[in-house]
């Protein structure tokens, strides 16, 4: 396993990469600024139904944060559910403790984490829809900024934020500021930050409403891929919307290798084919995928230090 380090490396390569390029500690741990002020004037008729499906393995020490992140929002249209593989620690304890907040929730072998948010958005009422893993948390009045965006903005499909990493304390440790949207860089690379992605339920079937259990660990990049190709219309709001937790058994480090550049290739691949069936198209559309990634982390770049010298807001 690689885990993550607990303190910033140093290394003069981190001055030019910008910290959405990094899952490792960028800063010594800090509290994390939570000066949100909950609503009381917007009654639950007035805003969307959210449904949050968490799934969760062996996260015992640390659900009961997800859980609290999203139930203290405060926000009077959620629906909560919890998918649970049959976990052999005391998450299933930590569960109980929210019984009166969750709509539904199950603890039972499943096949995997595709499987379980499946299992989980099959019994999904609300108009939005997202799935939090069960290491991570929402940023204080991350519910409420999405429900106003989508009711602000009608054509929009699919919103997304920027991301806080954090410890295994629940620190904040790093920063990840991603600039504007753009299609074609999600040919080649998932630069959406998972726990910060809500979309549509609309949208959610017209792709067919279920993500592709073929899939283990880019099961998230697929379904993008599959939103783009449904032409969804994607905004990013400019607003820190969650927090990644890193550990020495989060996924994104552990199965890397064994799973995610296999699956990750295979995306890559579908995007090319997407584009054409005559391989020369498809490495002239390579050559352009990989200009592409130099131009979002050149300005991924310029957007973070905008940002530290207080020249672009993000809340």
């Amino acid at each position: 396993m690689n885990k993550p380090p607990s303190r910033p490396t140093k290394n003069a390569g981190n001055f030019f990469l910008p910290g959405c390029t990094r899952l490792r500690a960028h800063y010594e741990p800090q509290e994390i600024q939570q000066d949100f002020a909950l609503r009381d004037d917007t009654g639950a008729a007035m805003l969307p139904m959210i449904s949050i499906v968490v799934p969760s393995l062996n996260q015992g020490r640390f659900i009961g944060d997800t859980l609290e992140s999203i139930v203290s929002q405060g926000y009077p249209n959620l629906e909560l559910i919890v998918v649970d593989g049959g976990s052999s620690d005391d998450t299933v304890g930590v569960i109980k403790k929210y019984t009166d907040h969750i709509k539904w929730w199950v603890s039972e072998p499943d096949a995997g984490q595709a499987n379980a948010v499946n299992k989980g958005m099959s019994r999904a009422g609300g108009e939005i829809l997202a799935w939090l893993n069960s290491d991570d948390c929402l940023m204080p009045g991350a519910l409420f900024r999405v429900a106003e965006y989508f009711q602000s903005s009608p054509q929009t499909d699919v919103i997304y934020g920027h991301r806080v990493l954090i410890d295994e304390a629940g620190y904040d440790v790093g920063r990840w500021i991603v600039p504007g949207h753009r299609k074609l860089i999600l040919t080649y690379a998932d630069y959406i930050p998972q726990e910060t992605m809500f979309w549509r339920t609309t949208l959610w079937h017209k792709v067919g409403g279920v993500l592709d259990e073929s899939f283990r660990f880019a099961m998230d990049w697929e379904l993008i891929r599959r939103f783009i190709e449904a032409d969804a219309r994607f905004k990013i709001i400019p607003a820190f919307l969650g927090q990644f937790r890193l550990h020495d058994l989060q996924k994104s480090n552990a199965q890397i290798e064994t799973d995610g550049f296999k699956e990750m290739e295979i995306i890559r691949q579908a995007c090319r084919e997407n584009f054409s069936g005559h391989p020369a198209l498809q490495n002239l559309f390579y050559r352009v995928q990989r200009a592409s990634l130099y131009s979002f982390v050149l300005r991924a770049r310029i957007k973070e230090l905008l940002w530290r010298i207080n020249l672009t807001s993000i809340d």
